[in-house]
């Protein structure tokens, strides 16, 4: 999630346990580990565009990295909160802090290799967008009451929020993907594969993708008192033989396939507007649009040592899809 949401649950954890003459230093000791497994997006190169996507939360937000992390966090803090904290004290705070990033950040759509380095796999609940100020705000309230006037029950009460939203959104994601499903058999079809992902900064409009043995069908639905579908569109399926039959296995672009598609599960499409660009589906500014935010693209003509070329298309200045994405959310 964003980095004020790791920061401020990573306060409010230790937070609850804190005696109120240390609430000041483990709160921000708590703040910064909570932050600290993202400085993963450091582990990039100038020529090798996919490095990032192998790297960001990767090995820093494993369940069995949580101990080292917490380690390294004390070490850089101590001499900072030693008048406050011993050692043990603030590395049990770092633990607090630290654990909870990879597990946030698993209840979101991007994947978190939690159990790196024994499986590769993205683990992603989709119960939370990315960013939810809904989710964060009082949070945020509740974190500076605890530091305002002294007391870890206003922290005990973030925790039990941030609980239930997130089961809320585990709820709300099972109602979405039973509407997606419905959708699916009144078209006559069995989809292998179905998932629905929540809409930018809420719980009440999803984005429903399931896949057929050709194509992806990708809907919105409004998970409300009343349901509401917003029917979308489809897009076949990757066939690397088809699509690209001119990429040689081996290359390197070739390898930058197998990668992205890992990175993205398997949900890829070649872009209906360019034949040599790659997308993942999953996300999209209008969760009924088949509009990728990103994508790879690829040159025939390469060398077999060329990479392919990471692309981003994130409209978020364009006043059209925002008013169209709140006519979708409250009309």
């Amino acid at each position: 999630m964003d980095p004020i949401s790791q920061g401020v649950l990573g306060a409010s954890l230790p937070q609850a346990l804190a005696k109120p003459a240390q609430l000041k230093t483990i709160t921000w000791a708590g703040c910064l580990a909570g932050m600290a497994p993202d400085l993963d997006v450091l582990i990039r190169s100038s020529t090798d565009p996919m490095l990032f996507l192998e790297y960001h939360r990767q090995f820093t937000h494993a369940l069995a990295f949580i101990p080292i992390g917490a380690l390294i966090c004390a070490l850089a803090f101590y001499t900072f909160a030693k008048s406050v904290l011993t050692f043990r004290q603030l590395y049990l705070v770092c633990l607090l802090g630290y654990a909870t990033h990879g597990l946030l950040d698993a209840c979101t759509t991007y994947g978190t290799q939690l159990f790196w380095p024994f499986s590769d796999e993205r683990v992603a609940w989709n119960s939370i967008s990315i960013i939810d100020p809904l989710f964060t705000l009082p949070l945020l309230v509740l974190a500076g009451l605890t530091l305002a006037r002294k007391n870890p029950w206003y922290a005990r009460g973030a925790m039990v929020w941030a609980l239930a939203y997130l089961l809320f959104g585990v709820f709300q994601r099972d109602r979405a993907e039973d509407m997606g499903m419905a959708l699916a058999e009144q078209r006559g079809h069995e989809p292998v594969r179905l998932s629905a992902k929540p809409g930018f900064a809420n719980l009440l409009l999803w984005k429903v993708v399931y896949e057929t043995d050709d194509h992806f069908y990708v809907d919105a639905v409004r998970v409300g008192m009343t349901p509401v579908w917003f029917e979308g569109d489809r897009i076949r399926k990757l066939d690397q033989n088809i699509d690209l039959p001119w990429l040689v296995s081996g290359s390197q672009q070739s390898r930058d396939l197998l990668r992205f598609d890992w990175f993205s599960m398997g949900y890829l499409a070649m872009d209906p507007t360019d034949g040599n660009h790659v997308i993942d589906i999953r996300y999209s500014m209008l969760p009924h649009e088949i509009n990728a935010l990103w994508g790879i693209r690829f040159d025939p003509l390469a060398g077999p040592d060329t990479h392919v070329k990471y692309v981003t298309n994130r409209p978020v200045n364009n006043g059209a899809i925002w008013q169209r994405f709140g006519s979708m959310l409250f009309d």
